[in-house]
């Protein structure tokens, strides 16, 4: 899909729709709306004033032949209160007016910049809303029946003076949005078609395209780096581990900066092992990858935005199956740290192999490490599918993040993680249990599992358990893997 700048006016351009925002609010026809209201022969505050059109978030009214108009259709997207438009209203209503228009057969269409909003930033929330948006769950289906899709995308208001400015930001936005749909992708893998050794090679072959440096690491050198944690997950089933490493270095490193080290939860399937999940929504457990898909997402990116900051990625892939030779309750495991766990329950398996991943960047060099997995249900009860779970051991290195949260429009929530709540995981033959001792708070306990392991790192994880994954179709976003957590990471790598 092509999205460019088109700095014509927007009365003389002739595309097949073309989209203005409307507000809610007492008259939602103004500025350049009020042009082509007059245009159209006042057609437009006749709507409004007949109920037709109120400016309400995802409003959608198509007018057919505009008065006034080259372009074919005007689409009128409603994006709610003026105060409340910001960043992550314009990535839902442009998203859900391509995929309108996609679903009317509409292959180019311009979208009119607000004249306030004529900005690199706006330029690049777009793009990244489009390529999003544009994204269908549909790989594997041999007939078809929509295969509709958006070949063009102009964005139109932009002076020739704008122009660079705009265009700067929609190839940064391409580059966001391109490596999120890279990330769902690999989210949306069965696990026959993606199991941790094609994982693996998935990523190298990545990091290699985008010059990183890449190791991969296969069960023998696992197995020597005495990864225990990981390897008694992996115990379970016929597929090898792998642990994919991938490092960003930029051109001039700077001694004051930290290294960020980033760590994703990368299960390609996930039975529960002996704790054996309930058959009902199992299929699912595909998506049990997401942090580490995340990560490779981020690394993708950042790979072509070059932030200042020097990355190392480190993702420890397996499956969790069930089977003769799996990891049983009660058994007891030696993580790579040397701390000795009780595996109180076999399906808590995520944190288990975070353990290693975090102990082994942490060797490789990070100052500041920060996980995503799609850790507890937990999280779930909490926080439903609306926002992710924050958990962090330094407030000044969270508050970064929380800050990108909400500069990239992904919904984020800290949770608490005080010292009180280390009585939970403490073992009674093992130095920590892999779960809490039954007095609820399992989003929690899982983070303090995993922040044994992080000592005196500064430390942020990720429970996305509850936003990797759509169970529906959304009006801007197909059904399946979100990529949750890639935008908010970019963001705040390139913050640095």
């Amino acid at each position: 899909m092509q999205i460019t700048l088109e700095t014509r006016n927007y009365s003389e351009i002739e595309t097949e729709a073309l989209v203005s925002y409307l507000f809610e609010e007492s008259d939602p026809v103004q500025g350049q709306l009020d042009e082509i209201d007059r245009g159209a022969g006042g057609l437009l505050r006749k709507l409004v004033k007949g109920g037709e059109v109120s400016g309400k978030m995802l409003e959608f009214t198509l007018i057919h032949s505009p008065q006034g108009l080259k372009a074919a259709r005007l689409l009128l997207v409603g994006a709610g209160k003026r105060e409340q438009f910001n960043g992550a209203v314009v990535r839902k209503v442009t998203g859900a007016a391509l995929r309108y228009l996609k679903a009317r057969s509409v292959k180019k269409f311009s979208i009119l910049a607000l004249e306030k909003d004529r900005t690199e930033e706006f330029a690049q929330t777009v793009a990244e809303a489009a390529i999003i948006a544009n994204f269908e769950s549909d790989k594997y289906k041999t007939d078809k029946k929509n295969d509709k899709s958006i070949d063009t995308v102009f964005l139109v208001g932009y002076s020739d003076a704008g122009k660079s400015a705009g265009e700067k930001g929609l190839a940064t936005g391409r580059t966001i949005g391109e490596a999120q749909n890279f990330t769902r992708d690999l989210v949306n893998e069965p696990a026959n078609k993606l199991t941790p050794k094609i994982l693996a090679e998935k990523a190298a072959a990545m990091g290699r395209e985008a010059d990183l440096a890449v190791e991969i690491l296969d069960e023998q050198k696992i197995a020597d780096l005495k990864m225990g944690a990981l390897l008694s997950v992996a115990q379970g089933g016929p597929e090898p581990p792998r642990v994919m490493v991938l490092t960003y270095v930029p051109a001039n490193v700077k001694p004051d900066l930290p290294v960020i080290g980033l760590i994703g939860k990368a299960v390609t399937f996930d039975t529960g092992g002996i704790s054996i999940k309930p058959a009902d929504g199992m299929e699912k457990m595909k998506y049990d990858m997401a942090g580490g898909g995340a990560m490779l997402g981020v690394m993708r990116a950042i790979a072509s935005l070059k932030p200042n900051v020097k990355v190392i990625c480190v993702i420890p892939s397996t499956e969790n199956m069930v089977g003769g030779k799996a990891q049983k309750p009660g058994d007891i495991q030696t993580a790579m740290s040397g701390k000795t766990i009780e595996v109180l329950n076999t399906d808590a398996e995520g944190r288990l192999i975070l353990a290693d991943g975090i102990t082994f960047a942490k060797q490789l060099g990070a100052t500041h490490l920060i996980d995503a997995a799609t850790l507890t249900g937990a999280i779930v009860v909490a926080l439903s599918n609306v926002n992710a779970g924050v958990f962090g051991s330094d407030q000044a290195f969270t508050d970064r993040l929380l800050a990108s949260s909400k500069a990239a429009g992904e919904k984020m929530w800290q949770m608490p993680i005080d010292d009180d709540y280390r009585e939970f995981i403490k073992g009674s033959v093992g130095d920590i249990q892999n779960i809490g001792s039954g007095k609820g708070g399992g989003a929690i306990t899982g983070a303090m599992f995993i922040k044994e392991f992080t000592g005196d790192t500064p430390w942020i994880h990720l429970d996305i358990a509850g936003t990797a994954w759509n169970d529906d179709q959304k009006p801007w976003m197909a059904k399946g893997a979100t990529g949750t957590a890639v935008r908010t990471l970019i963001h705040m790598l390139m913050s640095y």
